[in-house]
């Protein structure tokens, strides 16, 4: 039997989580390390020139990088069981365009783009938009015929674009007043996304039974990268620069490639112990505490010194912690052990590469994003992959790391459950305007009650769907 692995649904809803937690706390009154480092408080007027990360930093490249871990599961696994190349082509080209699709209607109902201030009208259409993407993007139980998800998903789709087509936007035209500033309107995290979900997607197609192939186009990537940046007036930074459609596609979204495609490497290692049907296992007590507290160590470390621009000490702490670890985990026996080891030496070699970069490009960045930022960011969330196979796959803590899991198996209805569904039912009853006035008035409030209380609310949602087994796929 193939046994399933945990940790990868883990890693994928610790990083919605805390996105969803990074956009409904409270604004302005929390310390600066509680926001973007590039957006820090009391106005967040973006200054790209500051370095440094910050923990809401981290949840988007975890987020690509749990969905680089899935492709050996999506693709891989499907070429195993017969599926042609032309096939998966097909289905990695649609994945894109519905990613896509759902960027741009979902950035359109949100209740501030439909009236400002919100009033009883884009709350409503912001709950119905909420109804229309369930019947777009939701996988139907197995039992019933495939005409019936077909039909459930044309109702979607033309609701969607009929809604798209009649609605009045404050924040800009309908799809019939100007197509072309509508699909320029998106949600930028989807974007980059469907983007990322395509064209790494296609990458890996073509290199899933050669890892030096894809290690090779992350080569290239750089070098075109590099050269566009120092002949910023070249020719080749002209062809970069130019898109067909710049509404849906441009190069400077291909830099998330050395994030996803990382962590297709890390997903590779986690197929391999779940097809594993040998158990050699020897019992050792001290090395799952061992990759416990390495990668939360490495984790904290880094944020605290990268933040605080603690430089030195934070990479000879790393590069102690590293060295430790791989010299603690030898002689590695047992499928749980070899596949922390290999892990371990994946997110090391990842997060040190990025430390060294960090002088580049005026330090470490997420926007504009550097390749320390890259390399920093996978080296991490590989590190935090390791953590939860220890404590999702090896100890089995399956209650205590539910609430994770099942939000990790739901992506697309917590990213999106906030905003079109808990502010909106929260504002028709008339609790919305007090409820943030209160707030405002103290850090404490504004953190644990605004935003891990409508996150808690948005996880509840997202765990209730997931428990009946309706899932939102593209």
């Amino acid at each position: 039997m193939i046994r399933r692995a945990g940790a990868l649904d883990a890693l994928r809803g610790l990083a919605i989580i805390l996105m969803v937690l990074s956009s409904m706390e409270v604004f302005g009154i929390l310390p600066a390390w509680m926001y973007h480092a590039q957006v820090p408080p009391p106005d967040h007027v973006f200054n790209p020139d500051l370095p440094g990360i910050t923990w809401v930093d981290l949840v988007f490249p975890f987020f690509l990088f749990a969905m680089g871990a899935s492709f050996p599961f999506s693709i891989k696994r499907r070429v195993e069981k017969g599926a042609t190349r032309g096939r998966l082509f097909l289905d990695i080209l649609l994945r894109g365009v519905r990613l896509a699709v759902f960027a741009i209607f979902v950035q359109h109902f949100y209740p501030y783009m439909i009236s400002s201030p919100q009033d009883a009208r884009a709350w409503g259409l912001a709950i119905g938009a909420w109804a229309v993407l369930f019947l777009m993007f939701m996988r139907l139980p197995g039992q019933l015929p495939d005409w019936v998800g077909w039909a459930v998903k044309g109702v979607g789709y033309a609701l969607a674009l009929l809604m798209s087509c009649l609605v009045h936007f404050d924040g800009g035209p309908n799809l019939l007043e100007n197509p072309v500033a509508f699909l320029s309107t998106s949600n930028i995290i989807l974007l980059v996304l469907a983007n990322a979900a395509f064209f790494c997607g296609i990458v890996y197609l073509l290199t899933m039974d050669s890892i030096p192939a894809r290690l090779l186009f992350l080569l290239a990537l750089a070098v075109l990268a590099v050269c566009g940046l120092v002949f910023d007036q070249s020719w080749l930074r002209k062809a970069l620069d130019w898109s067909p459609v710049p509404w849906l596609y441009r190069f400077d979204f291909l830099k998330y490639c050395f994030i996803v495609l990382p962590g297709s490497i890390a997903g590779e290692c986690l197929l391999g112990w779940m097809e594993d049907k040998v158990n050699l296992n020897t019992g050792s007590r001290w090395r799952p505490v061992l990759m416990l507290v390495l990668p939360l160590a490495l984790l904290i470390v880094n944020l605290v010194c990268l933040f605080g621009r603690y430089l030195l000490t934070g990479a000879v702490t790393s590069l102690v912690l590293c060295i430790v670890g791989v010299i603690l985990m030898r002689g590695a026996s047992g499928n749980d052990e070899q596949l922390w080891q290999r892990l371990f030496i994946i997110g090391s070699v990842l997060l040190l590469l990025g430390l060294a970069l960090e002088p580049l490009q005026g330090g470490i960045k997420k926007d504009h994003a550097t390749f320390s930022y890259f390399f920093v960011t996978s080296g991490l969330a590989t590190q935090m992959l390791l953590f939860f196979h220890v404590l999702c796959d090896h100890y089995a803590c399956v209650r205590s790391t539910a609430f994770l899991r099942l939000t990790g198996q739901n992506p697309m209805i917590a990213y999106v459950s906030g905003q079109l569904l808990v502010m909106p039912l929260m504002a028709l009853t008339g609790i919305w305007t007090p409820f943030l006035s209160w707030c405002g008035t103290s850090p404490w409030l504004g953190f644990f009650v605004q935003g891990v209380g409508l996150t808690t609310l948005v996880v509840l949602v997202t765990m209730l769907f997931s428990r009946l087994h309706l899932y939102w796929r593209t």
